[in-house]
């Protein structure tokens, strides 16, 4: 069975920084896919950033400048770090990991950017 738990979110106030984890546990092949997604109130769940174990790297728009997604080097831990941020990237933040054409989500932690 594969659980991912997610840590770091919070208030932050516009213009701060936030860093998001992803633990991933479970039997896990080496090759697979971890990233990040957003859910904003009242809104869809959105792409945020992807990085494979091999290193690839893909962003969405939105955060792209701002955000750095990184993992532990052969593990299957994934970091979202967030700088410069806006009130606009209010929301609960997902963690996924695809392997054998199967998605896996973590339970989310909601990220708040206000004054």
């Amino acid at each position: 069975q594969v659980q991912l738990v997610e840590s770091g979110g919070g208030l932050v106030q516009p213009g701060g920084s936030l860093r998001l984890s992803c633990a991933a546990s479970g039997s896990i092949p080496e090759l697979n896919l971890m990233g990040w997604y957003r859910q904003p109130p009242g809104k869809q769940r959105e792409f945020v950033a992807t990085m494979s174990n091999g290193g690839h790297i893909t962003y969405g728009d939105p955060v792209k400048g701002r955000f750095t997604i990184s993992r532990d080097n052969g593990g299957n831990t994934a970091y979202l770090q967030m700088n410069n941020l806006k009130p606009e990237d209010t929301a609960v933040y997902y963690c996924k990991i695809t392997f054998l054409a199967t998605d896996y989500w973590g339970q989310g932690t909601q990220v708040t950017v206000s004054s």
